[in-house]
């Protein structure tokens, strides 16, 4: 996969930050300045008195174009090292940039407790880094990709900027790499021969296939793989054990053994039921989720929850088994139906709700806006899951959190007998567990009609369907998987951006109003 290039002025951090993102995600760092100064023998500010600014620029060139065959790694860039066009084509070319920015006070901060020689900052620092800033301030934003560094730690700037690559190492449960790639898809071949995957096999669906698995398959072939694959019907409903025999008794007729890889090609359903029959086929094999719903990519591929549905509720056979790799790209949401988009953004805004009010807020823009900057949209949403689940893997604590609307959810689901989309119905049980937070004293007046307007502008249901008896709901409510003892384990939003875990008894005080 490609590199990443922290760049920016000087002072802002890219060394110690850019040490942190490697770290977090396995990855070689290197410096460019570093580099140069190696290879030269000498300092950068001898380079510069012997050979001036425009010498060392040759210099910065040449080195540069070593480092973009290097290989998948995180670099630190000198503060003029794009300047130059043919620089900057050349690494926008090769890997993702990243420019980390910064106020004058917190730079200079940072400059003067650095012990570093910065021969353009000599004399004056502080008028100096003043003017280089006034000349830069364009070029700096003119990249895409932006992190301001102001009153966060380098360990929360390397998170941030892993978020915006789209980029991360779990290692909670199992140590797996997760990828947001436009274009990924094309790349699963060499991506699963790079990381050493034997013998896989693609699990999809009817209709995942007629858009996506010739694409799959040949990135597989292009890999020297001999592509297999098994294509199920689709649809929750099918989202059953005798589906799972199906997949065992293909695993057996495609000759997979415990060194085989099921390559899990869809939305959710698919991961669930792939990732199980992998966990259980001769005792575990690898899985790699490779989602092709929005849904999916935010949620359900990463975690490690596979399971399937009983007739009694959804999700009630499982197994915590995380995929060896994840590989989500935006891309192929162009060919997803406007309702299963629209079905998806309501775990987005979930992962808000919880965690991230700037992506609540994003969200607060419209369906329009989301389908023109679906890939921002994908990697902040899976960063807050990704969060959580970190620090709570098996759902003792933390992550029961990211069950927001779901309680209320996963009933409407079935008491509608699966007509609500899982999204749909998420997004209504968000708005329900909200009010019944205001009306406990547990958050504030107009939460629950601020989630209402970012969810209405993005073309979901809010109440519930008045057709569906409240007391059916009630009783799915008592069979979720969620239960404990005689109570509900609810996560109930506080404010945009907090939730907290609150054990219910009374139920149809819940679906009070709503």
């Amino acid at each position: 996969m490609k590199p990443i290039f922290l760049y920016g002025p000087p002072g802002v951090g890219k060394s110690t930050v850019g040490r942190l993102v490697a770290r977090n995600l396995n990855l070689l760092f290197q410096d460019l300045d570093a580099l140069i100064e190696n290879k030269e023998g000498r300092s950068t500010p001898l380079i510069m008195e012997q050979r001036g600014e425009a010498g060392f620029r040759d210099l910065e060139s040449s080195s540069l174009k070593e480092l973009l065959t290097s290989g998948e790694n995180v670099i630190a860039l000198g503060g003029g090292a794009l300047l130059r066009q043919e620089n900057r084509s050349a690494v926008e070319q090769a890997g993702k940039v990243v420019v980390l920015m910064a106020e004058a006070p917190t730079l200079l901060a940072h400059l003067e407790q650095s012990p570093a020689e910065r021969p353009l900052l000599a004399g004056d620092l502080r008028g100096r880094l003043s003017s280089l800033l006034t000349d830069r301030e364009d070029h700096y934003l003119s990249f895409p990709l932006i992190v301001r560094v102001d009153g966060i730690s380098a360990e929360e700037a390397a998170l941030e900027v892993q978020t915006v690559c789209g980029r991360h190492h779990l290692s909670a449960m199992g140590e797996y790499d997760v990828f947001v790639q436009d274009g990924g898809l094309e790349a699963l071949g060499s991506l699963l021969a790079a990381r050493g995957f034997q013998n896989p096999m693609i699990v999809t669906d009817e209709n995942v296939a007629r858009y996506h698995a010739r694409t799959a398959a040949d990135s597989l072939s292009r890999a020297k793989f001999g592509p297999k694959m098994e294509s199920l019907p689709a649809g929750e409903d099918k989202k059953n054990l005798e589906t799972v025999n199906r997949l065992w008794r293909s695993f057996l007729e495609a000759e997979l053994d415990r060194k085989s890889t099921v390559v899990a090609l869809g939305g959710g359903v698919v991961g669930d039921m792939a990732g199980f029959a992998a966990s259980t086929f001769m005792r575990g094999i690898k899985w790699v989720a490779v989602p092709t719903s929005l849904l999916a990519m935010v949620d359900a591929s990463v975690g490690g929850k596979t399971g399937f549905d009983l007739p009694q509720g959804k999700n009630l056979v499982g197994s915590f088994y995380p995929p060896s790799l994840v590989l989500a790209d935006p891309q192929v949401l162009k060919t997803l139906p406007e309702a299963e988009l629209i079905s998806g953004m309501a775990e987005v805004v979930k992962h808000g709700v919880i965690s991230d009010p700037e992506l609540f807020s994003l969200c607060g823009r419209g369906l329009d806006w989301v389908k023109e900057h679906l890939e921002p949209v994908v990697t902040r949403a899976m960063a807050v899951k990704i969060k959580v689940i970190e620090q709570d893997p098996y759902e003792k604590g933390l992550r029961a959190a990211l069950n927001l609307g779901h309680t209320v959810g996963h009933a409407l689901e079935l008491v509608s007998g699966f007509k609500l989309r899982h999204g749909e119905a998420v997004a209504i049980g968000m708005v329900v567990e909200a009010r019944y937070a205001e009306r406990t004293g547990r958050a504030a007046r107009g939460l629950a009609e601020e989630i209402v307007r970012v969810l209405s502008k993005l073309g979901l249901s809010t109440r519930i369907p008045s057709d569906l008896p409240r007391e059916q709901i009630s009783q799915a409510m008592r069979v979720d998987k969620k239960k404990h003892a005689k109570t509900i384990r609810f996560a109930l939003p506080l404010e945009i951006g907090r939730v907290d875990l609150v054990d219910v008894t009374d139920l149809e005080a819940v679906l009070e109003d709503s």
